[in-house]
């Protein structure tokens, strides 16, 4: 994709992000997830989170009219724990618009996210994937390391708290950071950086 702009998420982005994880993530994982499981998940999954939007680590890949084709960021807190490991970064909830898959959206989203992870100190980054997202996570420098079971709680919206089970997986980089950032670059899409 030409022209794509990846930029840093502001709170006013939240209405397009939410409506960009609703409509993706039902057609995108459902294929490897059976309906038990998603219509508990998608709920708490499919919602921005406005604390990570406003971190100024977290991004989206806008297209020239301005829509939203792409989400995604990294913290050095862990997702749902809070806690930080030295050197250690967290990629957090990418998402490609399910119509523009397959395009170098998530790879230039990740682009970024190595680069300024990198320059502000991570050595390493761990991610949480969906089975649909393994395969992409590996072609952009991770490995995986095990099977998951993560409980998620909808803990940042003012409604009645929900719990879901979903199984994902944990994957690492196994080279550092810096070789992945120089070694991968986005296929078929040239970001500007904003």
């Amino acid at each position: 994709m030409e022209d794509l702009i990846i930029r840093p998420a502001a709170r006013g982005d939240i209405a397009a992000v939410d409506a960009l994880l609703a409509r993706s993530y039902p057609k995108l994982l459902k294929p490897d997830y059976p309906p038990s499981v998603l219509v508990t998940a998608l709920p708490i999954i499919s919602r921005a989170n406005p604390e990570l939007i406003a971190s100024g680590t977290y991004y989206v890949a806008e297209l020239p009219d301005g829509q939203i084709a792409g989400a995604g960021g990294w913290t050095f807190s862990a997702p749902g724990q809070g806690r930080a490991l030295s050197g250690r970064a967290n990629v957090r909830h990418l998402v490609t618009d399910d119509r523009f898959t397959r395009r170098g959206i998530g790879k230039a989203l990740m682009a970024r996210i190595f680069k300024d992870a990198t320059d502000a100190g991570a050595l390493w980054m761990d991610c949480q994937a969906t089975r649909t997202a393994v395969p992409f996570y590996m072609s952009v420098g991770f490995d995986l390391l095990n099977e998951i079971n993560v409980v998620r709680r909808q803990s940042f919206r003012p409604a009645p708290s929900r719990t879901a089970r979903i199984v994902s997986f944990a994957l690492e980089t196994t080279n550092s950071v810096t070789d992945i950032s120089a070694d991968k670059k986005p296929a078929a899409c040239t970001p500007r950086v904003w």
